[in-house]
């Protein structure tokens, strides 16, 4: 697969072309893209110094923001997206429009492996996902481009088929689904 094509960060027309193909307007893209750097302030990262951060659209529209969290056992930090997520989902959205994430390096850096599943629980495939680099240049891809032939919550078999699957008498984890 050939590498994405990094976008210019200040090319109006670009910008606009963008925006319209993905159903943002240029003054959310301008928010994403601000908050989303801003984001990387909050980050605590003394271990690894590599500040991310990240900002959803949401419906309203309103935005929710999020940083990266370390921890000196390493696999227990929580990267910038999922903060963001979790966020959102505590604060009761629901519907996301597009997702921006910032880092201090370039060429942009995509969303780990971990975090494409994670968003993909709450978007569909044809979310825009923006990633800036240090100069606010950027690529854009869908979900869908980001996790191929990703599992998500609509290829669950449907509720009835589920629940049937389960002993009677023993409680099932999908009884809220």
């Amino acid at each position: 697969m050939a590498p994405e094509q990094v976008l210019s960060g200040t090319d109006a027309a670009k910008i606009a072309e963008v925006c319209q193909k993905h159903g943002i307007t240029t003054a959310e893209f301008a928010q994403l893209q601000a908050r989303s750097a801003s984001a990387k302030a909050t980050a605590y990262c003394p271990y690894s110094r590599f500040r991310v951060g990240a900002t959803l659209l949401v419906d309203g529209p309103a935005y929710v923001d999020g940083a990266n969290v370390e921890n000196a056992s390493y696999p227990v930090g929580t990267c910038a997206e999922r903060v963001a997520f979790g966020t959102a989902v505590v604060q009761g959205h629901r519907e996301f429009r597009a997702v921006a994430v910032s880092t201090d390096i370039s060429p942009p850096a995509s969303p780990c492996g971990m975090c494409r599943q994670f968003i993909r629980e709450f978007v569909n495939l044809s979310i825009p996902v923006f990633m800036f680099d240090k100069n606010q240049d950027f690529v854009v891809m869908t979900m869908g481009e980001l996790l191929p032939m990703s599992f998500g919550p609509d290829r669950l078999p449907p509720l009835a088929l589920r629940e049937r699957w389960v002993e009677p008498g023993i409680p099932s984890i999908h009884s809220n689904l």
